[in-house]
């Protein structure tokens, strides 16, 4: 897989972009800044914004080309990200650190041990920001994995997330316009927590 996504990233354009995904955007702005974990982060996109925003801003990929693409581009902007070339088990945050975590199209066959080892590097009363791709995705031809187990359900993420207090998950039919990468009709489920 980071074969794959260092090939992808590698191109001169943004894959998804270099605008924040709409979602995470409309959701941070309610929050006050503080600290901000971002798994799976790829290029920066939402990232580079949420330092824009304020935020100390700490973020993880496994692909070096994302990695680099995400400094250039908060130089560019003139903002700091905390970048770490790293799986998910690799990542290794101090618990109870984040006052919000968000995964934005963060796809993986271990989806339910990521979440929860990211919750723990979640303060209590923490944040949750989530949107990626529902199993009906797989009819669409917008984007995601094409494997159905690494698509999400309500039921797998209200597992996943059993911790938080406050949660709300619904699914929506959604058109993306997410460059390259995501683009046309999807369907996507979205998720805001408290821990």
């Amino acid at each position: 897989m980071k074969e794959m996504w260092n090939k992808r990233y590698a191109q001169t354009d943004f894959v998804y972009g270099n605008m924040p995904n709409e979602f995470f955007k409309q959701q941070l702005l309610k929050l006050t800044p503080g600290t901000i974990l971002l798994p799976a982060e790829g290029e920066g996109r939402n990232a580079v914004f949420a330092a824009k925003k304020g935020w100390e801003v700490f973020a993880f990929d496994s692909s070096i080309e994302a990695m680099k693409k995400t400094e250039k581009w908060a130089k560019e902007n003139n903002v700091q990200i905390n970048y770490q070339l790293s799986t998910y088990e690799e990542a290794d945050y101090p618990n109870n650190f984040f006052d919000a975590v968000a995964f934005i199209y963060a796809h993986s066959l271990t989806r339910s041990a990521n979440h929860k080892k990211m919750l723990q590097f979640l303060k209590p009363n923490g944040t949750i920001i989530l949107e990626g791709f529902c199993k009906k995705q797989i009819h669409n031809s917008s984007g995601g994995p094409k494997n159905i187990d690494r698509l999400f359900s309500e039921e797998e993420l209200l597992s996943d997330f059993t911790v938080c207090a406050d949660i709300k998950i619904w699914e929506e039919e959604i058109e993306l316009n997410e460059s390259i990468g995501h683009s046309g009709k999807a369907s996507v489920i979205r998720l805001i927590g408290r821990k």
